[in-house]
């Protein structure tokens, strides 16, 4: 049994799931940076406009991310971001932040639909049926489409983000903790858009 919006194997219990009724695919991008927002996307994939290529947006160029983003905007029934801002990242931990992301993605959700299949072990109560597919960014079309569009989107905030402080390296690292990160902490110091309670940043704080 095959269907437009499965990509690859899975289980007969999950192509169930996906099968019946409309379903939102969700997921994040953002949790591990330093600095920024965690991101999240939901969407509802029209079965009838299939869309080759997609798959966890981890594994694909960014030119290849770039146009895959243009083609769910065109044909996806809905589409919506969510996400948590730095401050309620450093007020609810970023697990929590990131559960509140994704259900203000799903609530953003031009269409109401009937079951959500979120990328990961864990699922936040969106009040409607969800499951929680683990590696499901590469299995499931609807959560790679979430994935692209989340992961797009965050980009470009980091692009923007780093033609205001250049000396960061924003648009290499994305935010994430790498050498290059720690060493423009240290010489430059802490920003607004920095996450004070991840364990780097408070270092940099306490000194």
């Amino acid at each position: 049994m095959t269907f437009d919006h499965v990509i690859k194997a899975i289980t007969p219990e999950q192509a169930e799931l996906i099968s019946l009724g409309c379903v939102a695919g969700v997921d994040e991008v953002g949790r591990g940076p330093l600095v920024g927002d965690v991101v999240t996307a939901a969407v509802i994939l029209d079965p009838t406009k299939p869309i080759l290529g997609l798959n966890d947006s981890k594994k694909l160029s960014d030119k290849k991310r770039q146009a895959l983003f243009q083609e769910i905007t065109e044909k996806a029934l809905s589409i919506s971001v969510g996400r948590c801002s730095p401050a309620e990242i450093d007020e609810f931990n970023i697990l929590h932040a990131t559960m509140l992301a994704m259900q203000r993605a799903v609530s953003g959700l031009a269409i109401k639909p009937e079951r959500v299949l979120v990328d990961g072990n864990r699922s936040p109560d969106f009040g409607i049926e969800s499951h929680a597919i683990v590696k499901g960014d590469g299995l499931v079309a609807a959560i790679s489409a979430a994935s692209i569009i989340a992961k797009v989107t965050r980009d470009e905030e980091m692009l923007t983000l780093d033609a205001q402080f250049p000396q960061y390296g924003f648009a290499k690292h994305k935010g994430y903790p790498t050498k290059a990160h720690f060493e423009a902490l240290e010489q430059y110091g802490v920003l607004a858009e920095h996450r004070k309670s991840f364990k780097p940043v408070a270092e940099r704080l306490n000194k």
